[in-house]
């Protein structure tokens, strides 16, 4: 019989909303957020008040003046130096993915713009392009953007998020440490302001070169910040780390960071710290 075979589905009622185009979960509470309400926010949980992450051209409308914007070493791309391959395949693949997803030649965005009529030039790095990893594409955008801000002699601003150097370029990717660092140290040199934000993650060779150099170091709050993984540490001294251990406000505490500064009050933060800076 036919009522024997009936489908247990249900087709979706006109004029209703999937429940998963209403809503967001937040990756710290779990807690429900109307999806209106957490892009109004800026991807901020109402809650408890995590700081989720943002793509690069987001970052970019969030900080500078509309309309100010403009790409600088937008031709910069990846580079497969030792052909690397892995089981999951090879890395050239792997990029080629990341940049149909994205939108993006390399992990990082940069470009100049204007801070409440301020010029600056801006680095902005990506989480979703391969976990926004300092390859040797990165590293030569942020020293061509510092190179750029030493010619004009504007403030430079980098906004980090990654998971650290990206092992398959190998020790090329791990030159791009020293290489950016280079850059600032001219920047400093020359007495032009260097700010660093710091974003959930910031790890790794990252961490460990051009974010943790700024003549402010800012970031978000609960930002996850550090070079080694907390195991890999623990494993290491043989003692247990503080629960807080690696977030920004415990690197606030021990002198690591200046400031930790909310996402919605970010761009008054930076607007006020350059009034302090004139240039020659």
């Amino acid at each position: 019989m036919g009522w024997f075979n009936r489908s247990r589905s249900k087709p979706a009622a006109q004029g209703k909303t999937k429940s998963e185009d209403m809503w967001v979960v937040c990756p710290s509470c779990e807690a429900h957020v109307f999806k209106e309400e957490w892009h109004k926010g800026l991807k901020v949980c109402p809650k408890c008040n995590f700081h989720d992450r943002l793509t690069c051209h987001e970052r970019v409308k969030l900080i500078l003046d509309t309309g100010t914007w403009h790409e600088l070493g937008g031709s910069v791309s990846t580079t497969d130096p030792l052909e690397f391959v892995d089981g999951k395949g090879r890395y050239a693949d792997k990029a080629e993915a990341a940049k149909e997803k994205t939108g993006l030649n390399e992990s990082v965005l940069t470009g100049r713009g204007k801070i409440s009529g301020r010029r600056i030039v801006m680095a902005v790095m990506d989480f979703r392009f391969l976990g926004g990893s300092l390859g040797s594409g990165t590293g030569e955008k942020i020293l061509r953007a510092a190179t750029y801000a030493l010619k004009h002699k504007l403030p430079y601003i980098v906004v980090s998020a990654s998971g650290g150097a990206r092992m398959h370029e190998g020790i090329v990717s791990l030159m791009q440490m020293a290489k950016t660092c280079a850059g600032i140290a001219r920047l400093h040199k020359a007495r032009i302001p260097y700010i660093s934000i710091l974003t959930h993650p910031t790890t790794g060779g990252v961490s460990a070169s051009y974010a943790m150099v700024g003549d402010i170091n800012i970031s978000e709050p609960g930002a996850l910040i550090g070079f080694a993984g907390r195991r890999v540490i623990e494993e290491t001294i043989k003692q247990k780390l503080p629960d807080d251990f690696q977030t920004a406000e415990y690197l606030l505490d021990h002198g690591f960071i200046d400031s930790i500064v909310n996402r919605s009050e970010m761009k008054d933060y930076l607007m006020n710290v350059l009034r302090y800076w004139r240039a020659r």
